[in-house]
């Protein structure tokens, strides 16, 4: 029986709506729109804007350079597991090791792989859905720009503003990994390929898992998706590739040694962080309606188009987790954009090369691009690149702001110096240069919590929830009670003491011990009227 023939939807002739000459002017300015964005985020890989988990990942990297085998915890001095020590940080700390690159330098390069295996993964995926040329060029953009009106950032989300923030998080390269992998499941299926691919895809599959478990549902959710769509659907011997394949993912979760994969089905207390991303959703994503649309006017033609499917996957796991209050389910969120913003992309490009039929979906009856029959389908034809590219200048506009993370202000063209913009954090080297690695800080201040164990130094309560870490409630109570003003020195001096307490980093006039404590020595004075106290008797 000879494989699906998923890709040989023969190429009409083009529409007379937009003639070559004039189909190949907006291609040729999203490739430029496309180079220009790649630029800019190879400057951030160079500058590595710190305004979120970059210091998690820089704490990973530092344990793993100390000890290999067992690193332990990476934010306090505690020997337990952490879903953070996963294939690609142990890649990563190797590389450290055989190059002695600094900590830093080896995130510049995480992002820089990162970023390749993102683009790549989404221009590849998208070749299974269309040969135009402009398809691929607009799918970078969708992607990047077409959100909402104001920027957000999140780990695992592909926007050009959460990308300048996190391209060197692991939750990239599993974006990066998943895309691919859909790309190559989809190919799989339409060639007919043997056990030996499918167990590749199992490997694949399973290392986006371990990589980065949020992005690991996302990425089932993209395999269900396109098993979901591909006719004829698996029968007989393509069931057992499959199993195969799931069998080689499920076996890599499970006898990683870094930490239990299982254990981390519990959720580990990670709602309260994950409710803010269903703030301001019309906000952060009013834009992706434009790509709704798009997504619409597929399933109509075809019930099983990967995109739908996909988008209704991701749809409904992100609405179960409003509902239920597991707002942890959130991170499914990656599964509802790109379907949405690639289907804008896709159909965009058919419509400007006149295409009455695109390449890469499944045969089936309906499964056809804009045909433009009677005046409604020719004013959609005429009217989506429009749609399209007004969304994209609103999007680009909301997020300019990310400029200001490479230039100077003075730089930055003068009708873009208002867009809105995260805040950049605080930098700590004036506080790690007295402070050695391996060292306990005692401090309650948010960004130091997040950016001192970066450098190699613990810190007593770790900064985000911590599933392995049994003794967690006990930290937090122990830093809140330090820095309580009714709490005795005596019992300030005893907590100090328990935790090996060797600096403090607290801001001027916060309680807690004073300054002037004999207990205390003042080391160093940073801004924000920060101080760092160094503990030289208890």
């Amino acid at each position: 029986m000879s494989p699906p023939t998923a890709f040989r939807t023969p190429r009409p002739p083009l529409s007379r709506t937009f003639p070559p000459s004039r189909a190949g002017l907006p291609r040729r300015t999203a490739a430029v729109a496309v180079l220009l964005l790649g630029v800019l985020l190879l400057l951030m890989v160079v500058r590595l804007p710190w305004s979120g988990d970059l210091g998690m990942h820089a704490a990973v990297l530092e344990r793993l350079r100390a000890d290999l085998a067992h690193p332990g915890n990476p934010l306090v001095d505690e020997d337990t597991p952490s879903p953070y020590y996963s294939p690609w940080t142990v890649v990563l700390a190797l590389v450290a090791t055989a190059t002695g690159w600094g900590t830093f330098g080896v995130l510049r390069l995480a992002g820089l792989a990162g970023l390749a295996l993102l683009g790549t993964g989404l221009a590849a995926f998208t070749r299974t859905f269309s040969r135009a040329r402009a398809a691929v060029p607009l799918a970078l953009l969708c992607v990047l720009l077409l959100y909402g009106v104001v920027p957000f950032a999140w780990s695992g989300m592909p926007g050009l503003a959460s990308l300048s923030l996190t391209l060197a998080y692991p939750g990239t390269f599993a974006l990066g990994l998943s895309c691919w992998l859909w790309a190559l499941l989809r190919r799989a299926r339409t060639a007919g390929w043997g056990l030996l691919g499918h167990v590749g895809l199992g490997f694949l599959l399973g290392s986006v898992l371990l990589v980065h478990q949020f992005t690991g549902v996302v990425a089932v959710l993209g395999v269900l998706a396109v098993l979901l769509g591909t006719r004829p659907g698996p029968a007989g011997a393509g069931w057992a590739r499959l199993a195969a394949g799931g069998a080689v993912a499920l076996a890599l979760s499970l006898c990683w040694p870094y930490y239990s994969f299982p254990a981390l089905l519990g959720g580990g207390g990670l709602d309260p962080v994950h409710r803010a991303l269903y703030g301001r959703a019309a906000e952060r994503f009013c834009l992706v309606a434009v790509g709704m649309v798009a997504l619409g006017a597929r399933w109509w033609r075809d019930r099983r188009d990967p995109l739908a499917l996909l988008f209704g996957l991701g749809a409904a796991v992100v609405a179960a987790g409003w509902v239920s209050g597991h707002y942890v389910w959130g991170r499914a969120l990656p599964a509802v954009l790109i379907p949405a913003q690639l289907a804008l992309a896709v159909e965009t490009a058919e419509a400007l090369e006149g295409r009455g039929a695109f390449k890469g979906c499944e045969a089936s009856k309906g499964c056809e691009a804009f045909k433009g029959r009677g005046a409604g389908g020719e004013r959609l034809r005429r009217g989506l690149p429009v749609v399209a590219l007004a969304a994209l200048l609103a999007g680009a506009w909301a997020q300019a702001g990310v400029l200001s993370y490479v230039l100077r202000r003075e730089a930055v063209p003068p009708g873009l110096r208002e867009a809105p913009v995260i805040a950049l954090w605080p930098r700590f080297g004036w506080a790690v240069a007295h402070v050695p690695k391996g060292a306990t800080v005692m401090t309650n201040d948010y960004y130091a919590l997040r950016a001192l164990p970066a450098y190699g130094p613990y810190t007593v309560a770790p900064a985000y929830p911590d599933l392995f870490l049994p003794d967690e409630k006990r930290r937090r109570d122990a830093t809140r009670r330090y820095f309580a003003p009714a709490t005795p020195r005596a019992e300030r001096l005893g907590i100090l003491k328990e935790y090996g307490v060797r600096w403090v980093l607290q801001k001027n006039g916060a309680a807690g011990l004073a300054p002037g404590d004999p207990a205390l020595r003042k080391a160093a004075q940073g801004p924000g009227g920060r101080v760092l106290l160094e503990v030289v008797g208890r």
